[in-house]
């Protein structure tokens, strides 16, 4: 059987299976990037940004069957799903706005750069990619990635998460549809031992990935004996850290919201709130309410918040985690089991008394599990946040926004908010710090990681 299914994971049906590549297929899919890297790069930005924006409105055509595939792939509420195909819509047309500035030659300032005629910093691609995509985001991820680097000039070969086979089929065709040139953007269905292959082959210049610590650290150590860059965003546990509010209402929801969205598959999701010891009683008991209200259902109904796990395994794992938390102590305070029935549903849960000894501390819990702590003081807070392992991003709530913004910028992490959390714009840098990973998407940083800034100067003849 392979890897490469489509089941519904909220029924447990396998909608579509696709077949895995053959040796054969390794080989056509690198020379045919390599060869399409030859006309691509030598377009003219006003010609890749055109191609972007017809991609753009492909998305924007194509909004609802885009979204109730994924909903059905992975599991992804529809509503939600269709924000995510809005917002990929958004980077594409991004890039196409801005992209073409982006890529014009930097002349240095003669005082600078003395003894030449000009000194100029131009910003070329560099040649194929690779790029390793999950699955909680199969539109998003995909689009931080293929719509710099495509506007930049560099060719990209895609392997997508297995469960998402058919969304990955369907974004190559939107590619192929938009006028981009043919190969420029390859989708392979490759097994974990040919992706090692792909990035040993001199053909592939660097690697992109988003995934798991384990992932990772293999990506990362394959592509240093063969000196080739890499982009790794991995897990986060973020804090949510509440100093004081006017209305905790509205921050409950808040912290709801950063919790629950894509049913808490999200790497930069609210997983820790650590709450002020003079707020802890209120806050936790309005969250707790806020989790137990909330219902699993239908992916597919625009009513449904709440949806399954992306599969059985991944329901598996959370429920072995949540169990392995209250055995070491912690307590449950909603929720905290599998739903029963077919799907891959999980109760919404909050768990408070999670110690540095217990396994819950260090790990990423990802769904839709919080934990709350309470702190006595802001260096406190601080330093409980930054004891994580994770330095994706974090979030500090209070109507001092002088102190939060202090507080934000004690904490060890690659994207810190005040009074928000997890925001994602297409100008915006995406990316974190110590075990989350490194590099950065989207904005002007997307544009820089696999680009050559080749240094031109022109002296006088002599």
């Amino acid at each position: 059987m392979s890897a490469y299914t489509s089941t519904n994971p909220a029924t447990g049906e396998t909608l579509k299976e696709f077949p895995e590549l053959d040796a054969a297929g390794v080989e056509d899919a690198l020379a045919r990037s390599a060869a399409a890297y030859s006309t691509w790069r030598t377009t003219s930005a006003a010609e890749r940004a055109e191609v972007l924006n017809a991609v753009a409105a492909a998305y924007d055509e194509r909004e609802q069957e885009l979204a109730e595939l994924i909903a059905l792939e992975m599991g992804k509420p529809v509503r939600q799903a269709v924000g995510e195909v809005k917002l990929s819509a958004a980077i594409y047309r991004w890039y196409a706005e801005h992209g073409p500035a982006l890529l014009e030659d930097q002349v240095l300032d003669a005082a600078d750069a003395p003894g030449a005629e000009t000194s100029v910093v131009r910003t070329l691609p560099i040649g194929p990619l690779l790029g390793i995509m999950p699955w909680n985001f199969p539109y998003y991820q995909v689009a931080r990635f293929a719509a710099p680097n495509l506007m930049l000039g560099n060719t990209i070969v895609l392997k997508h998460a297995p469960s998402c086979p058919q969304s990955a089929l369907v974004m190559e065709e939107i590619f192929a549809g938009s006028g981009l040139v043919r190969d420029a953007y390859v989708n392979v269905f490759a097994t974990n031992d040919q992706i090692a292959e792909m990035i040993a082959d001199p053909r592939i210049q660097a690697v992109s990935l988003t995934g798991s610590e384990r992932a990772g650290a293999a990506v990362a150590e394959i592509a240093g004996r063969n000196l080739k860059k890499v982009v790794l965003e991995l897990g986060g546990s973020d804090a949510f850290i509440v100093l004081d509010s006017e209305d905790l209402d509205a921050t409950v929801k808040s912290a709801t919201r950063g919790r629950m969205n894509n049913t808490g598959q999200a790497c930069n999701a609210a997983k820790r709130f650590v709450v002020a010891e003079g707020l802890y009683d209120e806050f936790t008991e309005k969250l707790t309410a806020s989790f137990a209200s909330m219902s699993h259902g239908d992916p597919l109904d625009p009513k449904t918040a709440i949806g399954p796990l992306s599969s059985q395994q991944a329901a598996d794992t959370l429920a072995s985690q949540v169990d392995k938390a209250v055995e070491q102590g912690a307590t449950v305070l909603t929720g905290g089991k599998k739903v029963d029935g077919a799907g891959a549903f999980f109760e919404p849960t909050l768990l408070a008394g999670v110690t540095p000894e217990m396994d819950a501390y260090r790990e990423e819990l990802f769904g839709p599990v919080g934990v709350v702590y309470k702190v006595g003081s802001v260096d406190e807070a601080v330093e409980l946040t930054n004891s994580s392992s994770f330095g994706l991003s974090g979030s500090v709530w209070s109507s001092d926004t002088d102190l939060a913004r202090e507080t934000a910028d004690r904490l060890e992490v690659g994207m810190a908010f005040v009074n928000e959390h997890g925001t994602t714009m297409p100008g915006l840098p995406f990316g974190g710090v110590k075990r989350s990973g490194f590099g950065r998407e989207l904005g002007a940083w997307g544009m820089e990681e696999f680009a050559n800034k080749k240094l031109v100067r022109v002296s006088a003849a002599k």
